[in-house]
């Protein structure tokens, strides 16, 4: 699989770098990060710290494309609405894990979809994917007898809050009871829980990559599922299996949940 990538020199970008460098069955054909960028010119291989490979890092995206089969974008909301739009014309599948990209995101992810396979993800954690199902299919067996409260944590840099992460596993609580209305964390003389409450709590500090904890609190007992990141690395593996599944697949938008679906219909 040759891979063009886009935000190359970021944190997730350089992992990927390494992430494809330590399989060894992959090959980064192309780098691209903003113009501005202060390691435009440098190989990506040294950028990424594990020497040179040939691959030097451009702003020219049209370059950054040639000879790749799929596209990894771990970049800014702004860049990847014009990356869509050059992936669908260069008909190259787009995965991306670029997160907080908003309505105007969306839609030119869904107009891509209409001529590539794209899969977007604000997190790229296949075990973030297990947890969603696991919070789906507990909070459908529990009822409304329990409550639901989400809790996120990560490190003191990040700037959006909630995490994309955390908005995507209420959506799959909301898909088990769809009553649930999604608040942001409490203040004040907030008044009684009500039953269709789902609030989501953001914890911000140090160096934590990615805490997210599911609470089902009921009478007498309760439940707490909790997925813990400890390095950044697994994001970019995700994201390496998801592109190496979506080459081929038929123009449409993609989620991590089909992956797993065609495997389990592969009986795989």
């Amino acid at each position: 699989m040759k891979i063009a990538l886009h935000g190359a020199s970021g944190r997730m970008g350089q992992s990927v770098v390494r992430v494809v460098h330590e399989r060894g069955d992959h090959q980064i054909v192309g780098a691209v990060a903003a113009p501005d960028d202060p390691h435009q010119g440098r190989d990506v291989g040294e950028v990424a710290g594990i020497g040179v490979i040939g691959v030097t890092v451009t702003s020219d995206l049209s370059a950054g494309l040639l000879g790749a089969d799929v596209i990894i974008d771990f970049s800014a909301a702004v860049a990847l609405v014009q990356l869509a739009r050059a992936a669908a014309r260069a008909r190259l599948p787009l995965v991306s894990g670029t997160t907080a990209i908003g309505k105007t995101g969306e839609a030119a992810i869904d107009d891509a979809g209409k001529l590539i396979p794209v899969l977007w993800a604000p997190n790229m954690s296949l075990g973030i994917e297990v947890l969603a199902k696991l919070a789906r299919t507990a909070t459908d067996l529990l009822g409304e007898d329990f409550d639901v409260e989400i809790v996120e944590t990560h490190h003191k840099h990040k700037v959006d809050a909630p995490s994309g992460t955390a908005l995507r596993l209420a959506a799959a609580v909301r898909e088990a009871r769809g009553n649930l209305v999604v608040k942001h964390s409490r203040d004040g003389a907030a008044g009684r829980r009500t039953s269709n409450e789902l609030t989501i709590s953001a914890l911000r500090g140090g160096d934590v990559i990615g805490d997210h904890t599911i609470h089902l609190l009921g009478p007498g007992e309760r439940i707490e599922i909790t997925h813990r990141a400890t390095q950044r690395d697994l994001f970019a593996r995700g994201a390496v299996r998801a592109a190496s599944w979506l080459i081929g697949r038929p123009p449409r938008r993609y989620v991590l949940r089909d992956l797993f679906d065609s495997h389990a219909a592969a009986g795989k």
